[in-house]
C-alpha cells in the first residue's frame, strides 16, 4: 500500500531524530544523521544545518512491511508554521511528536487543532523516554486532559506484539458488537479492523513511546504504524492530485511536488489544471535532496512535476481534486529594505520567486516601497539569508508592523465586467460575512446553463489565486463566503484573463458598498512570574488590554495566560525582563483575528485610499463603437449585462 505519513512536533521535540532514526531502521538511510552534528538526511539545507532546525518540508521514501511509504518531516517552529500546514493537505496519516520530558507545549495545541480541523488520522509518538526527566504516563494524562480523552495507550502492544485485555475492552467500549467478542480466541483480527476505522475516523488516537536516539521502540511503533494506518488515494478514480509543494533547482527550474489521490498518470500526459491542460514533460521522485526521473506514477505517489509553469502554484488542485486554503496567516508585515547596486527590481523579482514557494509572504509592491508578510522574526532572517545565498542580493527589514485584516459586517453585491476590444466576461459576487477564522469561502448559485461549469471553476481559481484588499486599509479580505450569483461569456472573445479582470473587480465593487470592520490580530500568552511580582503582571496586562484566565497557583510562582492584541502586547514583552526582575518565563503564540477597538484611529492613521490602485480598482471596463471605456464603480449596475433575478435568489 502507497501512504503519504507526516511527523509533526513542537520544536525540539525530537522530530527529525525519529525520522532520521525510522529511515535508518528501514533501510533508507546508511547511517543515521543528528540535528546537532549538521548531518541529518531530510536537514539537507544549509540554513537548516546552521540553525539545526528544520524549516523546509523533508521528503524521503521507505519500505515497511508491505508498505510503500512517502515519509514528510515538517517544520516544528512556529514561524513556519505554514510550511507544515501545507503538508497536512496530502497526508493520510499524522505522527505527533510530544516529548516524554517537555510534555505538551504552546505549538503542539496549534498542530492538534489543525490536525483536527483537517481531520487527519493521528498517530502520538511520546519521544526521549530515555530522558531523566521523561514522565511518559504524566504526559499521557495531560493529553487526555487538554486534547482529548480518545488517547489509546498502546504502548504495551507496541512493546510486546500481541493486543491485551484492557486495549481489547477501550476499543468494544467504542465498537458495541465486539463487546461479546473479548478474550475469545481468534477475535484479534476482528478488534484490529475495528481499530484501523476507529483510527481512520478520528475516533482514537494510538499513543506509543519510545527514544529515537536508542531506538528503544522503533520497531514496534513503525510495525503498528504500518499496519494500523492506511491510504486515501484510489487508482480506480479519476485522475486527482494537489500541489502542495514549489522549489526551484539551482538553475530556476520550477519543482511541484503533487500527491496523486487518484488516477495514474505518464509522461507526455496532459493533466488539468483549471481551465488549462498541462503537459507532463518530466516526471520525478524525491528522496532527500536527490531527483529521480520516472515514466509513470499512480494513487498514492508522491510526485515531482519539473518544468511546470506557474500557472500550478502551491495549494491548487489537479483534475477532480479540490483546492486547499491555509488556516494559518501571518501576523506581522515588515518593510523591505535594499541599498546599490541592488534595484526594486532585482529585489522584487527574488522576492516573487521566494513568494512562490512560500506564498503567504504575499509580497507587495506599493510604489518604490517593497513589503513582505511573515510568522515571526526568524523567518524574516531566514529570508534575509535566502536572498544573499541564493539571489547574492543584500537586504534588510524595517520594524515589525501587525497585519489587519478587513471583514464585512452584512452582505454586499459587487459587478464586475471587463470588456475592451475583443474582451469580455461579466461577473456579480455577492459577499457574505462568515464567523471568525473561517477564511475566505467560494460557492456557486449560479446555473450551468447561464454560465458554463469550465468558466464557474476558472471564477473560484481568480477568487483563491490572491489576496484581496480592503477598503479601510488596504489590509487582506478574510471570513467571507464569496457567492457566485451569475455571470456572463462570449463565445468568440473571452478568455481566461477576462474573468481574473472581472472577478477583482466584482469583489472590490462590493466592498466598497460594503459595511467593512477592521480585524486586529490577538496573541496568547503565558507568563509565570515570582508569587511577589504577581500584582504589578497583572497590573501591567491590563493596561495593554489583555484578557487574563484565573490565576494559576504553584509554590512561590504565579502562571497567568490570556490574550491580548499583539500590537500592544509587542512593546510589553520588550519590557517583561524588567517587569519580573529576571525571574519570569514568557511564552506568545499566534491566537486569532477580533474586531478592532481603535478601528477609526487605525483607519485615520493609515489614510487608505480605496481608488488610488489600477491594479484593485472597483470599476468596470465596458465597450462601445469599438472601444473600450472605463465605468465608476457606483454606476456598473446601471451598464451591466446580467439580469439576474435577485428576488428570486434570495438577494
Amino acid at each position: 500500500m502507497r501512504k503519504v505519513i507526516g511527523i509533526l512536533a513542537h520544536v525540539d521535540a525530537g522530530k527529525t531524530t525519529l525520522s532520521e532514526r525510522v529511515l535508518f531502521e528501514s533501510g533508507a538511510i546508511r547511517s543515521m544523521g543528528r540535528v546537532d552534528h549538521r548531518d541529518a538526511f531530510l536537514d539537507a539545507d544549509p540554513t537548516e544545518q546552521q540553525r539545526g532546525i528544520t524549516i523546509y518540508t523533508g521528503v524521503a521514501w521507505l519500505t515497511w512491511g508491505e508498505d510503500i511509504v512517502c515519509w514528510l518531516d515538517t517544520p516544528g517552529h512556529s514561524d513556519f508554521s505554514a510550511e507544515m500546514e501545507r503538508a497536512l493537505a496530502v497526508l493520510d496519516c499524522a505522527v505527533l511528536v510530544i516529548s516524554a520530558a517537555a510534555g505538551i507545549q504552546s505549538h503542539t495545541e496549534t498542530l492538534w487543532r489543525l490536525l483536527r480541523d483537517k481531520g487527519i488520522p493521528t498517530f502520538v509518538f511520546l519521544s526521549k523516554t530515555d530522558s531523566p526527566a521523561a514522565d511518559a504516563d504524566g504526559v499521557l494524562r495531560a493529553m487526555r486532559r487538554k486534547l482529548s480523552p480518545d488517547m489509546l495507550d498502546l504502548r504495551s502492544w507496541q512493546r510486546d506484539g500481541a493486543m491485551d485485555l484492557p486495549l481489547a475492552e477501550e476499543i468494544a467500549l467504542r465498537e458495541e458488537s465486539l463487546m461479546d467478542r473479548i478474550g475469545e480466541s481468534g477475535s484479534e483480527n476482528a478488534f484490529r479492523d475495528a481499530l484501523i476505522r476507529l483510527i481512520r475516523d478520528c475516533k482514537v488516537f494510538p499513543v506509543m513511546a519510545g527514544s529515537a536516539m536508542t531506538g528503544d521502540g522503533i520497531q514496534g511503533f513503525m510495525r503498528l504504524l504500518s499496519g494500523l494506518s492506511v491510504s486515501q488515494a484510489d487508482p480506480e478514480k479519476p485522475l486527482s492530485g494537489l500541489c502542495w509543494k514549489v522549489l526551484h533547482d539551482e538553475k530556476g527550474q520550477r519543482l511541484c511536488f503533487v500527491r496523486l489521490l487518484g488516477g495514474r498518470l505518464s509522461v507526455k500526459d496532459e493533466i488539468p489544471v483549471g481551465d488549462e491542460a498541462l503537459k507532463v514533460n518530466d516526471l520525478r521522485v524525491c528522496h532527500g535532496t536527490r531527483f529521480q526521473r520516472i515514466d509513470s506514477a499512480q494513487a498514492g505517489d508522491m510526485i515531482v512535476l519539473a518544468g511546470a509553469p506557474d500557472t500550478l502554484k502551491a495549494g491548487m488542485a489537479v483534475g477532480a481534486a479540490r483546492p486547499v486554503h491555509p488556516a494559518l496567516t501571518p501576523m506581522m508585515i515588515a518593510d523591505v529594505l535594499w541599498d546599490p547596486p541592488a534595484t526594486q527590481h532585482m529585489v522584487l523579482q527574488a522576492l516573487r520567486t521566494l513568494e512562490d514557494e512560500e506564498p503567504t509572504l504575499a509580497v507587495r509592491a506599493v510604489g518604490d516601497r517593497l513589503a513582505v508578510q511573515v510568522m515571526g522574526q526568524i523567518q524574516l532572517e531566514i529570508l534575509q539569508q535566502a536572498m544573499a545565498r541564493r539571489f547574492r542580493t543584500d537586504i534588510r527589514f524595517g520594524p515589525f508592523r501587525v497585519l489587519y485584516k478587513e471583514t464585512i459586517a452584512a452582505p454586499a453585491l459587487g459587478i464586475g465586467h471587463y470588456e475592451p476590444l475583443r474582451h469580455y466576461a461579466e461577473v456579480w459576487l455577492r459577499l457574505v460575512p462568515l464567523p471568525q477564522g473561517s477564511g475566505i469561502r467560494f460557492r456557486s448559485l449560479a446555473h450551468v446553463d447561464d454560465l458554463a461549469l469550465n468558466w464557474q471553476r476558472l471564477i473560484e481559481t481568480h477568487v483563491f489565486e490572491r489576496e484581496h484588499p480592503g477598503v479601510l486599509t488596504g489590509s487582506p479580505l478574510t471570513d467571507v463566503e464569496v457567492q457566485l450569483v451569475c455571470g456572463r461569456a462570449h463565445l468568440k472573445h473571452t478568455e481566461g484573463g477576462d474573468f481574473r479582470q472581472a472577478t477583482y473587480r466584482a469583489i472590490r465593487n462590493a466592498l466598497m458598498q460594503a459595511d467593512s470592520v477592521l480585524l486586529e490580530p490577538l496573541c496568547g500568552f503565558a507568563v509565570t512570574v515570582p508569587a511577589e511580582r504577581y500584582g504589578a503582571v497583572a497590573q501591567s496586562l491590563t493596561a495593554v488590554r489583555a484578557d487574563c484566565e484565573a490565576p494559576e497557583m504553584s509554590d512561590d510562582a504565579v502562571t497567568l495566560r490570556g490574550e491580548a492584541p499583539l500590537a500592544a502586547f509587542q512593546p510589553w514583552q520588550n519590557g517583561f525582563a524588567a517587569l519580573c526582575h529576571g525571574r519570569g518565563t514568557l511564552r506568545v503564540w499566534p491566537s486569532r483575528y477580533a474586531p478592532c477597538r481603535d478601528q477609526a484611529a487605525v483607519v485615520a492613521e493609515r489614510a487608505y485610499n480605496p481608488l488610488a490602485s489600477l491594479e484593485d480598482t472597483p470599476d468596470s471596463v465596458f465597450c462601445a463603437h469599438g472601444a473600450g471605456y472605463n465605468v465608476p464603480w457606483n454606476e456598473v449596475r446601471s451598464h451591466a449585462h446580467c439580469a439576474p433575478n435577485l428576488a428570486e435568489s434570495g438577494l
